[in-house]
């Protein structure tokens, strides 16, 4: 197990990622953030690498992506970090290939969301001349 000095536990990670301790403890069941670690007394401990996949799930979330959908990026940048892509070969094509349809999917979801922001603006501005 890592250096437990170097980890952190459930609730200083939740408070770094402005995230509940219950997602956090609802991602460990469903398998998407499982602790690097447990302390001597069993709580979940984190590391920094635990931490930016956290991270990578709560960019994900508000985009809408489904929970098999973030493990399956999770999956994909696992193979590219773990030198999927040095090999040259089919599967690391076939790995930056569901990257890049990921990148192409979160363009699409990242323009619905700038149009709903728009008509949100454009709401709060009719509400706003009410009050004029």
């Amino acid at each position: 197990m890592p250096d437990e000095i170097a980890m952190m536990q459930i609730g200083e990670l939740a408070e770094r990622t402005d995230m509940s301790l219950r997602t956090i403890r609802h991602y460990d069941e469903v398998g998407l953030l499982t602790p690097s670690g447990r302390s001597e007394g069993g709580f979940r401990l984190y590391t920094h690498d635990d931490y930016l996949r956290l991270m990578v799930i709560r960019r994900m979330k508000p985009l809408g992506f489904s929970l098999d959908e973030m493990a399956e990026l999770l999956r994909v940048v696992g193979a590219l970090d773990g030198g999927a892509d040095d090999e040259g070969d089919g599967p690391a094509q076939a790995t930056r290939a569901s990257l890049a349809a990921f990148v192409d999917e979160t363009v699409e979801r990242r323009a619905k969301l700038e149009r709903q922001l728009a008509m949100a603006d454009e709401f709060l501005e009719l509400l706003r001349a009410r009050l004029r």
